[in-house]
């Protein structure tokens, strides 16, 4: 008998997520309604799916040109699935997230259902054949036949508490939006080769699983990320385009009646407004990279569609903008980005997606980010980027329109490459420079309009670079921000892309991820995180624990921020002013503290992927560390961290236990400590200065 105790448990991840984040700076922006009501709402009348912007399956010379190269990949993916035998998501399964906090034991069948499904449909539409027509209708029929899209980890949020579905309430999460997505998209498509029983279960499924439940004003609670009746200090994160751009997809597909599509267009466009009124005006997504394609980059989808739908297109405002480029800037190099909060160091975004949001958005930083990102140093040009098969048919299907914008550029780019092959002496576009002309540095040149510096004023991010190839990412904030860690004023430095200083990032999701026991989780911890411990205290949870007079220069390459306010009154702490500045070839960190009591001793903390050699270690023959310095060498990196004499250097290994973690770190990642005499001075400074060594 399940644990009631558990179930109420488990009901606590979405009030948790409601209700403990930080007041953000709301404004009321309302872009996308303000445009429709000028514009879009007469374009409506194209319901059931009229509006699609991609041709019938029969017109084959369209579909070719649109597949081109990409076509025989689809079809061989598909081919082997032809014996597939589609998974029915077992009770046990849903259950398996009450019992141990196991979400993926449902995921896994359900996630590989909906990947054949959108596979089979691919493939049917570059190959045309009807090879495919019985898995898509056998996907379908599956689908259709689901008690719920909504996912175990999610599906708390019904009356019930419960994570299997208990057929009284229907609730909208980001699978069942999705998976209704794709199964509106491919009924459409394929609708007339379909037999009218499958398409009736579809539509059906879609109408109770999805369009019902939108639309229905007691599911708004549980429906929570649509912000209906937000309040200050509630979370609007990346579930909102997410969820909507899905939803909205679901409407223009099946609504056949033009009144309730444009009740549904105009509450979908109220609702992604919320989410524009509450993001940040510079642009950055605090939940990171990895949560960029789901936040900026549904947005971009949503907008996408409305314009399609409407021709409305908000794409050319300038927060939509911003919102976009961030995933350019918090790129370092070599596959690894700035990782703040739960996102993973490691990390290729959408490279498609981003050249379209760039595309349409009229950045060229964007698009030109696209294609540096497809470059091959062992052949030295650039590939076509892939077709992406996934669970986002839409995304699929809009990569191919703007395929052949890209190949052609990729293609312009290989001239160049192919040109400058086993030539020297060319030197680039100014005769003052003295770098000669390869393929490496035609990559190079498509990351030329990125700054050395951005500065994000509102989140408070700054990403910083130098001319030596150092990149420093620094971060004030609060600890109540989106997948927040206790992270206030925290930093990585990479050299060459190789990690010096690291934030470890975030393990697998489990029930404990978004619990109340969140924080007894390591990696959440300020003592894991590149910051102190003031007078034996750690950083804690809650949006009133935040940094302050936080400063950017651009121009100098510094960052500082007051921390105290991160911490407890029990680290009776005055003022501890931490600051970033960085040279050619140096990071200096320094730490100006005045405490109210010396209490026991300060502890600076700073996390590596490498190895560490304290102080009287050899690091090589007749090479032995001086004190008050620790060596650190990671992937060909080796750097001095200088530390007054007055800290005692120690070293804790952390395994990794976790494949999301070990994946990116290895077997374990390391903490270095220095700690301060018991009876320090209660106000003093602490600097520290990295160094490579040659």
């Amino acid at each position: 008998m399940t644990d009631m105790k558990t179930i109420t448990c488990i009901s606590l991840i979405a009030i948790f997520l409601l209700n403990f984040y930080p007041l953000s700076a709301y404004e009321e922006r309302n872009i996308i309604m303000s445009e429709l009501e000028e514009t879009g709402l007469a374009s409506l009348s194209l319901a059931g799916g009229s509006w699609f912007p991609y041709p019938e399956y029969e017109d084959r010379q369209i579909w070719d040109e649109l597949f081109g190269s990409s076509a025989e990949r689809v079809i061989q993916m598909a081919e082997k699935y032809l014996d597939y035998e589609w998974v029915v998501v077992p009770a046990s399964a849903y259950l398996e997230f009450e019992r141990s906090g196991d979400r993926q034991s449902m995921e896994r069948p359900y996630d590989m259902n909906r990947k054949v499904l959108n596979t089979f449909a691919l493939a049917e539409l570059a190959e045309g054949q009807g090879r495919f027509l019985d898995g898509i209708a056998d996907g379908l029929w599956a689908g259709a036949q689901m008690p719920s899209w909504v996912l175990s980890a999610h599906l708390p949020r019904q009356a019930s508490g419960r994570s299997i579905p208990d057929g009284k309430q229907e609730v909208i999460d980001l699978g069942s939006a999705g998976f209704g997505a794709s199964m509106s998209v491919i009924c459409h498509i394929f609708e007339k080769d379909l037999d009218p029983a499958v398409v009736r279960a579809v539509k059906s499924a879609v109408r109770e699983k999805v369009l019902n439940p939108y639309l229905d004003p007691s599911c708004r609670d549980a429906n929570w990320w649509m912000a209906d009746d937000w309040k200050p200090g509630q979370l609007i994160n990346n579930w909102n385009p997410w969820c909507n751009s899905n939803v909205l997809l679901c409407f223009l597909m099946m609504e056949d009646d033009p009144e309730i599509l444009a009740e549904a267009v105009r509450l979908s466009a109220a609702s992604v407004d919320r989410f524009l009124n509450y993001v940040k005006g510079d642009g950055a997504c605090e939940e990171g990279p990895a949560y960029w394609e789901h936040a900026a980059g549904k947005l971009y989808d949503y907008l996408r569609i409305m314009d399609y739908a409407t021709g409305v297109s908000c794409l050319d405002n300038g927060l939509v903008r911003r919102m976009g480029e961030y995933i350019s800037r918090s790129y370092i190099g070599d596959g690894m980005v700035v990782n703040f909060a739960d996102a993973s160091a490691s990390f290729t975004p959408d490279i498609p997606l981003v050249y379209r949001y760039g595309y349409d958005c009229g950045s060229r930083e964007m698009m030109n980010f696209a294609l540096y990102l497809l470059y091959n140093p062992v052949s030295a040009d650039f590939r076509y980027p892939q077709l992406p098969i996934g669970n986002d048919i839409w995304r699929s299907l809009e990569t191919l329109r703007y395929m052949g914008k890209m190949r052609h550029e990729i293609d312009s780019l290989n001239v160049l490459c192919t040109n400058l092959s086993g030539r020297s002496g060319l030197s680039l576009a100014s005769e003052k420079s003295d770098m000669a002309v390869t393929p490496a540095s035609v990559r190079a040149s498509l990351r030329a309009e990125v700054p050395q510096c951005t500065w994000y004023p509102e989140t408070e991010f700054a990403y910083m670079r130098n001319r030596s190839g150092w990149f420093l990412a620094a971060k004030g904030g609060n600890n109540s921000e989106s997948h927040n860690h206790n992270d206030v004023g925290t930093f990585i430095l990479y050299i060459d892309d190789v990690p010096v200083l690291v934030d470890a990032g975030v393990g697998t999701y489990t029930k404990k991820t978004f619990s109340h026991e969140r924080y007894d989780i390591w990696s959440m911890q300020s003592d894991w995180h590149n910051l102190p411990m003031i007078n034996g205290t750690s950083q804690i949870f809650g949006r009133e624990f935040k940094a302050a007079d936080v400063k950017c220069s651009t121009s100098k390459l510094s960052f500082s921020a007051e921390l105290s306010g991160a911490y407890s009154d029990a680290a009776s702490c005055r003022s501890w002013i931490r600051s970033y500045s960085m040279g050619e070839n140096e990071l200096k960190i320094s730490d100006r503290f005045v405490l109210s009591d010396r209490i026991v001793a300060d502890t600076v903390n700073f996390l590596v992927q490498g190895r560490v050699y304290l102080p009287g270690e050899s690091i090589g023959p007749g090479s032995e560390v001086p004190a008050g310095q620790v060596v650190i060498v990671n992937g060909g990196i080796a750097v001095s961290l200088s530390c007054p004499l007055s800290l005692q250097p120690s070293v804790k290994e952390m395994p990794l236990t976790d494949p999301r973690m070990s994946n990116v770190w290895g077997p374990v990642l390391r903490r270095i400590s220095f700690v301060s005499a018991a009876d320090a001075p209660a106000k003093g400074h602490y600097g520290f200065v990295v160094r490579q060594i040659s």
